[in-house]
């Protein structure tokens, strides 16, 4: 089965993993030091604070945010479902705004159709490696004094008005997940330009440690000290991790290149072709493309999946709106909330994409997806 997406693992990556493991850190040391360095600059020049994975960094933001019970998140339904639920674990109150129909990517018009004076993240997904419009979403979030958040798992190393992802919105959250733009094998980072969330995020991931003696409430113990004043959980990458995280950030303009080259190719290949839409890309933007999002129309989305699959292309549907997931659907969320986001996700097909499928493989793909439509 040809995958959606996979890692892309070269020979200086798995040397770069080998270093670590014959050296004197296996784990919070300076490898993990390194690559939080590295992803802040790559960022924006902002503080990055590197996690397990993109589900732990989008827990670690919000907290990092102040979020809790009483507090509205806005967000859209159009992601993974962490986008949503780590917001609701915190006890914030998640409202769903619908998502532009082209490209899926939250609606500013919607958001301020849904939010309220107790909203205090606005949380945006860039959709298949695409930024969202920050430009307009952020004076909407500035109104209420409320937060912007960037879910930038598809989009690391992407400008939008010649502004690199992390630097677009007040915080921005990373996944390295084998199928993403780079991996770490699992993995995620939070990246914050207020040095106080970025400290909180920091503390919370790091199971609520403070080590600044400034802070320190007991002040007669001895130079080994450590105080917890907020609980935290134990959120932290490794130097193994981060080791093959560096290395593959080296090799992030080549990913995204190549990408670029299978997007054309994909893009070519269907432009004339009856019963499917391909992806709208957003001016003004530069993506580093995640997924292929083609729309199957007339309601054949799950007839040429399955004949896909059978043909051995491991297609997938990128995503069940988050309201549609019983834990929210229990908790009293109704379909028909986001049109937009219900329609695309009708539609919704993912081609394969990832840096080391070759043209021969692209073809095949084609050659399934027209076939699959006769």
């Amino acid at each position: 089965m040809l995958p959606y997406g996979r890692q892309s693992i070269s020979e200086e990556d798995i040397a770069a993993v080998v270093e670590i493991l014959r050296g004197d850190w296996l784990t919070t040391g300076p490898a993990v030091t390194a690559f939080e360095q590295a992803v802040g600059q790559l960022a924006g020049g902002h503080r990055a604070i590197s996690t397990t994975s993109g589900t732990s960094a989008l827990h670690t933001a919000y907290a990092g945010m102040g979020v809790g019970p009483g507090d509205e998140v806005v967000t859209t339904p159009m992601t993974f479902v962490a986008t949503a639920s780590t917001a609701s674990i915190l006890g914030a109150t998640v409202l769903f705004a619908d998502v532009d129909q082209d490209t899926a990517l939250l609606d500013p018009a919607a958001v301020e159709v849904v939010m309220t004076e107790r909203t205090k993240v606005v949380a945006a997904v860039d959709y298949a490696g695409q930024p969202a419009d920050y430009a307009a979403l952020q004076p909407i979030a500035d109104r209420v004094g409320a937060l912007t958040l960037a879910d930038a798992a598809h989009s690391i190393g992407g400008t939008a008005g010649g502004r690199p992802v992390g630097d677009l919105a007040d915080v921005t959250t990373f996944s390295f997940f084998p199928t993403k733009n780079l991996t770490t094998g699992e993995g995620g980072a939070v990246v914050a330009k207020d040095p106080g969330i970025a400290q909180r995020a920091h503390e919370f991931h790091f199971i609520g440690l403070v080590r600044d003696s400034d802070r320190f409430r007991l002040t007669d113990e001895g130079p080994w000290h450590q105080e917890v004043h907020e609980l935290g959980l134990n959120y932290r990458l490794t130097d193994i991790a981060s080791a093959l995280g560096l290395a593959q950030l080296r090799r992030l303009a080549d990913f995204k290149r190549r990408r670029a080259e299978i997007v054309a190719r994909y893009d070519a290949a269907f432009a004339a072709l009856d019963g499917v839409r391909t992806p709208v890309q957003r001016d003004g933007v530069d993506p580093v493309w995640h997924l292929y999002p083609l729309r199957v129309l007339d309601g054949r989305r799950r007839q040429v999946f399955e004949r896909m699959r059978a043909d051995g292309i491991g297609v997938q549907v990128n995503y069940i709106p988050v309201y549609w997931h019983p834990v929210y659907a229990d908790a009293g969320y109704r379909r028909g909330m986001c049109p937009n986001a219900e329609a695309f996700y009708a539609e919704e097909l993912s081609l394969p994409l990832f840096p080391d499928l070759t043209d021969d493989q692209v073809d095949q793909v084609v050659d399934s997806v027209v076939t699959a439509l006769r």
